[in-house]
């Protein structure tokens, strides 16, 4: 039998910038290859840099081993993945990943503890013994494997075809905002493909839309950079001009030629379900919240804040966890999921002679770090797709290959993101609306330092190099993204106001004709992302 329709996962892996190396990391040592840093200084710096540590051991770590699993057992498996520059650069930094490592070790050393604590009571030693062999392999994994270079690992197996790096803005930018300042979006665009052939040595096709952000100005910026579609979601991709005559089951072709495909909304809907009616983990409650003080140890800040332990034993329906039950129910929820979604399928077949796709796009972390089964039951997908004839997972790319040009309606999408009711109001309403006003007066500021400065070299290139950073840090959609959940605000606010206050006082050094060069350096090794950033990206184009 033909195959006769197609499914599309796409992850998008993305995570705030949070370095931290004040505090508890001696700066003589940060950097320093002379002196090898200890375990014990090694803790996360900021409850928020943990998140990085969780996001490797819950969620990439986990997709790497499936993967593996699913290759060494000739299982064909395939998915687009957009790593974002931000992200790519903290798997790259040597600092984090060192303290990644003694974060590990930290979780293998709490094990012990829990498993003398949890000695007499059966089911919770096991769930225990789980975890700490779980850490034991992946530190093992990570160092000796992996040898920390994760980038590696995934880029080995796009180069074998198995999935395909789509690209994003350089920080995680919600482009519709900044449509006033092409500028803007050109710099988040060209720093972003500058970073993308420097450290992983490739060109993507596709363009990751951050909170699948769009609005039709974005249309040429996406063709004059040579991108060949995009993806957004379901509601502004029907409510196009014109309306798609086979709705979100085929791509459409933009006036300007990006193909754009659909997020299927029904397909993405099933999965949130299913994460929120199986017997699975509650992963925001974590028995280092709940330990007597001084128990958590490594894990138990200076100033009171506890991280996360990795230790968990509870699920989202308040009882103890039970991981066999969860890993049968994620099983089986990926068997109705495939079953749902071929019905679906078969049924837009009948009226539409193309291949019609699902697509399902979600932030990665989706699938480990906020759904510990996740892998689990991307693993049972994979598994159980391999005995469909008629069904094959393609990666956007290759599902575009298997048409001619002429079968793509013209269409232009209207302006939608995901999140709550479509249409960005979590990234713009009245708990982050003030700070776009600052934004755009620094981009004005930017955009003129870029032009007027434009053969500058030595000190004042780096300076100007450095104001870049520090506005493309601001526009990330993390903060206002935080802001509206009343997430970590305080933590939003300042690295938003930091990364703002830190390029008012180059413009303003810049404009004395008196840059101190000490106080450069300490930022730019704070801030050392995009280094071979070029702050020229900002001027006008003539």
């Amino acid at each position: 039998m033909d195959v006769r329709y197609a499914l599309s996962l796409v992850l998008n892996a993305h995570l705030p910038y949070v370095k931290e190396i004040t505090g508890n990391v001696p700066q003589s040592l940060a950097l320093s290859e002379e002196h090898p840093l200890e375990a014990s200084n090694l803790i996360p710096g900021s409850v928020e840099e943990s998140w990085f540590f969780e996001a490797i051991s819950e969620t990439y770590l986990p997709l790497l081993a499936l993967f593996d699993r699913l290759e060494s057992d000739h299982v064909p498996f395939r998915l687009g993945i957009s790593v974002s520059p931000l992200l790519i650069q903290m798997l790259s930094d040597e600092l984090l990943l060192k303290k990644y490592a003694a974060h590990l070790e930290h979780q293998i050393d709490f094990g012990k503890q829990e498993l003398e604590r949890l000695a007499g009571q059966k089911q919770l030693y096991l769930l225990a013994k789980h975890y700490f062999d779980q850490a034991v392999d992946r530190y093992a994994t990570f160092t000796t494997r992996y040898e920390t270079n994760l980038l590696k690992a995934f880029n080995h197996y796009q180069q074998k075809g198995r999935i395909e790096f789509i690209a994003a803005p350089a920080t995680h930018a919600f482009l519709p905002f900044f449509t006033s300042f092409p500028e803007a979006i050109q710099a988040q665009i060209e720093t972003s493909l500058s970073f993308y052939r420097y450290s992983l040595r490739i060109s993507p096709q596709g363009f990751w839309l951050p909170e699948l952000g769009w609005t039709q100005t974005l249309d040429p910026f996406l063709r004059s950079y040579g991108f060949s579609y995009t993806i957004t979601d379901s509601h502004g991709f029907v409510f196009g001009d014109p309306p798609p005559s086979r709705g979100s089951f085929f791509p459409v072709r933009t006036p300007q030629g990006i193909f754009v495909l659909s997020r299927d909304f029904s397909a993405c809907a099933d999965i949130a379900k299913m994460q929120k009616e199986g017997p699975y983990r509650d992963n925001n409650r974590d028995i280092s919240y709940e330990l007597p003080t001084g128990m958590p140890g490594p894990f138990l800040a200076q100033n009171g804040a506890r991280y996360q332990t990795g230790y968990k034993y509870w699920q989202t329906a308040y009882g103890e966890y039970n991981l066999t039950a969860a890993q049968a129910a994620a099983d089986e929820h990926a068997r109705a999921f495939l079953e749902n979604s071929c019905a679906r399928l078969e049924d837009a077949a009948r009226f539409m002679p193309e291949l019609p796709i699902s697509l399902c796009a979600f932030n990665a972390d989706s699938f480990g770090r906020s759904w510990y089964e996740g892998p689990r039951f991307l693993e049972s997908l994979f598994r159980l797709a391999a005995g469909y004839r008629e069904l094959r997972f393609m990666t956007p790319s290759e599902y575009l290959y298997q048409h001619p040009i002429s079968a793509f309606e013209v269409s232009l999408p209207e302006f939608s993101s995901w999140g709550e009711n479509g249409y960005a109001e979590r990234w713009l309403d009245s708990s982050n609306d003030w700070l776009y006003r600052h934004l755009n007066r620094s981009l004005d500021r930017m955009i003129e330092l870029a032009d007027r400065f434009s053969l500058n070299s030595g000190l004042k290139e780096r300076a100007l190099n450095q104001a870049a950073r520090e506005l493309l840090l601001a526009m990330a959609s993390d903060w206002p993204g935080f802001l509206c959940r009343q997430e970590c605000t305080g933590y939003a606010r300042h690295q938003l106001e930091d990364a703002l206050r830190n390029f008012t006082m180059i413009y303003e050094a810049l404009g004395s004709n008196y840059i101190s060069a000490e106080w450069l350096t300490n930022l730019e090794r704070r801030h050392n992302i995009f280094p071979h950033i070029n702050y020229r990206a900002f001027k006008r184009k003539e």
